[in-house]
């Protein structure tokens, strides 16, 4: 297995986050790295979402769990791997909130492509999540 964790805290609400979250199609207007997203249904377990990365192929995720304002968990399968990020919602210091990404890559062969395939997947994590709570922010 291999993993990868990374958090920042902001005075926004985790209300302000989560609804950022479950506003999928939106999801590049902070994430600068999407071109195109969609969401086959509601925010919730087993909806399917579609993200294509700026360049690059499509990529397929289902939301594998959903827990309204605390978290969610998408998935990706390929070539007999499983890529789970968590996002997550916590208490920071003094009442702020603390947003937590984290990644968990299994499967044959996880221990040697985890490595290759998870820096590339996680590189723009605190770009993207400084944008994120900036925009819960503001």
């Amino acid at each position: 297995m291999w993993t990868y964790e990374h958090s920042i805290e902001t005075d926004a609400a985790p209300e302000a986050v989560w609804g950022l979250w479950a506003d999928v199609e939106n999801w590049g207007t902070w994430n600068a790295d999407i071109e195109h997203i969609e969401l086959d249904g509601p925010f919730e377990t087993g909806t399917a979402i579609v993200m294509t990365p700026a360049g690059q192929d499509p990529v397929h995720l289902r939301i594998a769990e959903a827990q309204p304002g605390e978290l969610f968990v998408d998935e990706a399968r390929f070539d007999g791997l499983l890529l789970r990020t968590v996002h997550r919602l916590d208490r920071g210091r003094d009442l702020r909130t603390r947003v937590v990404y984290r990644m968990e890559i299994t499967g044959d062969g996880a221990d040697a492509l985890g490595p290759e395939i998870g820096p590339a997947v996680t590189a723009d994590w605190p770009e993207t999540m400084a944008a994120l709570v900036a925009r819960a922010a503001g």
